[in-house]
């Protein structure tokens, strides 16, 4: 089955605005045709009163019966210099009736035809009332003005007057023809121009949608849109594209380090433990001593796949949304807890508290102790023997400050605004012998976000570095934890 083609978005804006141009063009049709029908109306009816009006003085000022008035020569001659000349005239019939409605005369226009006189026209012209209506006088149209003739304030007659309708109808379809002719040539120029206005509209969303479908084949997000000048919707269209490529190409950068980074990680460990199994597998089983170096080994290697793993799944926890628990914490005790914790992995380097008062701020105690535990095997790791790091608290205005110091080799300063990204080392063989994927100072810096706090670094080569993280105290509005 095949599917209609949908008309293209060019198109569609081009149609669409000459098809609201044209509803436009059509009430403006219609209001300027029954204006003007209105005022040639309004016209007529007062040229018809002016005529009655005219008749009823003439009538008036000869003082004589309703029938020798209208049947006098002399009527006509009378009235003909008050402009009344026209009831000799087509475009003006005149009619007169007594009570009864018997018809007493009539103009020559009517050409011996009569004016219609229905018994409510009768009734209101007897009541003393002026009636306009629309009638026919054979198969033309007419407007009929009935109303009663006097003498002496007595009503004797009824008068009618009337104009043919055919003039105005005449006007209104000329100028029917002509609004018609002018709006289908302003529809043609609306189309051809709504055209031309829609393809320079989007002339900048089709140069988006060809560099997006060259990026899509080519799989290159370093490419960009041209931009657009001004401060239009195209132009924030422009760079809100250009800004969301430069985001696509940071995200798949990352992704492709991450990747690399992961099965780097991964393959070390595994290439130790296929070794060691190698070992054993050259009946190194039989000597006790092979044995144990082997499975010391692969134990260490195992725990370090164990380390990275666990790493890995709480920073894809953290990008899922963890939430934290919010609950006091004392981390006074947090850093003596630590303390003793990595009291056996020192190896030679002093690990000392430096706790001057008591500190309490509102998180998750088990993620604020990783975070810190962290920070000191971090420092531990990267301290020869003979060093010292020591782990710091103190209260910092409104703010916890925890920092770990240490008097190692310290981080280069090229290298320092990288250190809490994930499986980064600033020195890559010796983090890798000690165990480390890069991802522990990661955790730290997702910690402090989430707890509304901070962490930096500072070093100084040769020398030692401190990191320090900075929460917001318990009884601070900043202290909510932050998933």
């Amino acid at each position: 089955m095949n599917r209609r083609k949908t008309p293209s978005l060019r198109t569609r804006l081009a149609l669409g605005y000459t098809a609201f141009f044209g509803v436009v063009l059509l009430l403006l049709g219609i209001g300027v045709t029954l204006t003007v029908r209105s005022a040639l109306r309004s016209e007529m009816e007062r040229e018809l009163d002016a005529s009655g009006e005219l008749i009823q003085e003439d009538f008036d000022a000869t003082d004589t019966g309703l029938g020798d008035y209208f049947n006098s020569p002399a009527f006509l001659q009378r009235t003909r210099p008050l402009n009344v000349e026209g009831l000799e005239s087509p475009s003006l019939y005149v009619q007169a009736a007594n009570l009864a409605g018997e018809v007493v005369v009539t103009s020559a226009s009517l050409q011996g035809q009569r004016l219609p006189l229905d018994a409510t026209a009768r009734t209101t012209a007897l009541a003393g009332h002026t009636q306009l209506s629309d009638a026919r006088l054979g198969d033309a149209p007419v407007l009929i003005l009935v109303q009663p003739i006097r003498n002496n304030q007595q009503i004797v007659g009824i008068l009618q007057v009337a104009q043919p309708l055919r003039e105005i109808n005449r006007t209104l379809q000329l100028l029917s023809f002509s609004l018609a002719a002018i709006s289908l040539i302003a529809l043609l120029a609306a189309l051809r121009g709504g055209a031309w206005l829609a393809e320079r509209a989007l002339l900048p969303v089709g140069q988006v949608a060809s560099t997006t479908r060259q990026i899509v084949r080519a799989e290159d997000l370093a490419q960009r849109v041209p931009t657009t000048p001004g401060s239009d919707e195209l132009a924030q269209l422009t760079a809100t594209v250009n800004e969301m490529l430069e985001r696509l190409e940071l995200l798949f950068n990352a992704q492709r380090r991450f990747v690399a980074d992961v099965s780097h990680e991964l393959r070390t460990p595994l290439t130790a433990m296929r070794g060691n199994l190698e070992i054993l597998r050259r009946n190194s089983a039989r000597d006790p001593q092979a044995l144990d170096l082997a499975l010391a080994a692969m134990e260490r290697e195992i725990n370090r796949l164990v380390r990275l793993a666990s790493d890995l799944l709480l920073l894809a926890q953290t990008e899922a949304g963890l939430q934290l628990r919010r609950e006091p914490v004392a981390l006074d005790e947090l850093v003596l807890e630590v303390v003793r914790d990595l009291a056996p992995l020192t190896q030679g380097v002093t690990l000392l508290p430096d706790v001057t008062e008591q500190i309490e701020v509102l998180g998750d105690r088990d993620r604020l102790k990783q975070s810190l535990l962290n920070m000191a095997a971090n420092a531990l790791q990267h301290t020869p023997p003979g060093g010292r790091v020591t782990i710091r608290l103190a209260r910092e205005h409104t703010h916890a400050m925890l920092q770990v110091c240490d008097t190692g080799d310290g981080i280069a300063d090229e290298a320092l605004p990288y250190v809490f990204e994930r499986f980064f080392r600033a020195d890559k063989s010796r983090s890798r012998a000690a165990g480390g994927a890069g991802l522990g100072l990661a955790i730290v810096k997702w910690v402090a976000e989430a707890h509304a706090g901070e962490v930096s670094a500072q070093s100084t080569v040769g020398q030692g570095s401190t990191f320090t993280l900075r929460l917001p105290l318990a009884s601070e509005p900043g202290a909510l934890v932050h998933p």
